[in-house]
């Protein structure tokens, strides 16, 4: 049974500098051309033993592989005994061979993790460890920041340990908004359509959208509802006091439907993913696109000129929605993180010990990787100023709502993401699509 549901693992959501969840993640801003982080030396431990330590990342942008893969090799010259290996995936490419890996009972030794439903999910169905006791050592648990921890525990477990924090909103173009004679960033939703509409008598395509790969069309109708009803509209319905197709969700998807009635997305949206979508504005072809931290590093990669990119690069909150009870501060967002597989030895443990560190937190953060950071102090070392405003955005939030494709259930985050896209592509009512939501939810919110 938990082995069916972890096949039918949706998606998280992006994450990695460079392509997301994903959830994606990559990075971002104008000094993403800094060279990586030197890491803090470790203290060698080396027993003796011959120990391979396998690690799947999803951190696909040239300067975070070469981060990794730098820490890495530091770390093997300081414990020769422990020989690791690096499998560097796509975000959807992971999820599918991580799904793969844990139906055979076999995961690696340590992988990306947004923590949530699905790795507490991988931890009931003990695929794995449980990290609880080693962050209690040497004052482990204790260095992180509370809110980026708690997204990879529950009930006082721990199975994962962040790496970086980080939120959703507007990436955009200022030369682009300039062209279109857009003074200022929307605040409201209401404002926000009436910039879309401006970009577009301009010949501008307003939003650029991955919407084949559905995790980043559902960041809308996610943020909508947090804007829309809160904390306490969610609190209810996944507590099963209320219900996903209460008028608050619904009401998200017929905002969402004011959007899409704008045709505001590139020609042919449905069909593209997320890295088409970040080649669009790494290149200037799209005005905005609603994405997590990890933005930039995606864009850059593929813009023809990034200094151009990055010099254009602005961002700005989900606006708040007229009427709504969400907090006009509340932020929809996530971490990525690690987590260790059941058969790992405890080496695989002690190097994400170190490279959590605070001094290679602090290095990191300095050459803008693994930023926003989850290590308390190491946010002293950020230096650009689109990322300074990720994570003042992020620390003043009243409430951080996990992505709800991963803080729910596998089979209801995929089903959150099918229904939306839904909406997209305008063979479902806003009902419908809270119909179909509520439907998955009521058999797996037990």
């Amino acid at each position: 049974m938990v082995l069916s549901m972890l096949s039918a693992c949706g998606g998280p959501a992006p994450t990695s500098t460079t392509q997301p969840t994903s959830a994606p993640a990559d990075q971002p801003g104008s000094a993403a051309t800094s060279a990586p982080a030197a890491a803090t030396a470790a203290p060698s431990t080396d027993n003796g033993q011959k120990v391979k330590v396998v690690w799947w990342h999803i951190s696909t942008a040239d300067v975070d592989k070469k981060n990794w893969d730098d820490m890495a090799a530091l770390y093997m010259k300081d414990h020769p005994n422990v020989q690791i290996e690096i499998t560097v995936l796509e975000n959807e490419a992971f999820k599918t061979k991580l799904a793969t890996a844990m139906q055979s009972g076999n995961p690696p030794d340590i992988f990306q993790t947004w923590g949530g439903g699905t790795l507490q999910q991988y931890a009931e169905a003990g695929l794995v460890q449980d990290l609880t006791e080693a962050l209690k050592q040497d004052g482990w648990g204790d260095s992180f920041q509370a809110a980026p921890l708690s997204i990879f525990g529950s009930d006082g477990k721990f199975y994962g340990v962040p790496w970086r924090v980080g939120m959703i909103g507007f990436w955009y173009n200022k030369d682009l908004f300039q062209k279109a004679n857009i003074a200022a960033t929307p605040t409201t939703w209401a404002e926000f359509l009436e910039v879309v509409k401006q970009l577009k008598a301009a010949g501008i395509t307003p939003i650029a959208l991955g919407g084949k790969d559905k995790w980043p069309g559902a960041f809308y109708w996610e943020y909508l509802a947090v804007r829309l009803g809160g904390k306490d509209a969610f609190d209810k319905a996944y507590s099963r006091q209320g219900s996903f197709s209460d008028p608050v969700f619904v009401d998200a998807g017929k905002r969402l439907k004011e959007l899409v009635d704008l045709q505001p997305f590139q020609e042919g949206f449905l069909g593209d993913g997320f890295t088409e979508s970040a080649t669009l504005s790494g290149n200037g072809k799209a005005a905005m696109e609603l994405m997590g931290q990890w933005e930039p590093g995606s864009a850059a990669d593929s813009a023809e000129d990034k200094d151009a990119y990055y010099k254009s690069l602005g961002w700005f909150p989900f606006p708040s929605v007229e009427g709504g009870k969400g907090d006009a501060s509340d932020v929809l967002g996530g971490g990525d993180g690690f987590a260790i597989g059941k058969n790992a030895a405890p080496e695989a443990i002690e190097f994400v010990r170190w490279l959590t560190s605070v001094e290679n937190q602090t290095k990191m953060a300095a050459a803008n990787i693994a930023v926003p950071p989850v290590v308390k102090g190491a946010e002293t070392a950020m230096t650009d100023p689109l990322l300074k405003q990720v994570q003042q955005a992020t620390a003043n939030a009243k409430y951080f709502q996990l992505y709800y494709d991963q803080y729910m259930p596998p089979a209801v985050g995929q089903t959150i993401n099918d229904a939306t896209q839904t909406i997209f592509a305008g063979s479902a009512t806003p009902e419908d699509a809270a119909a179909q939501i509520e439907a998955t939810a009521a058999q797996e919110l037990k």
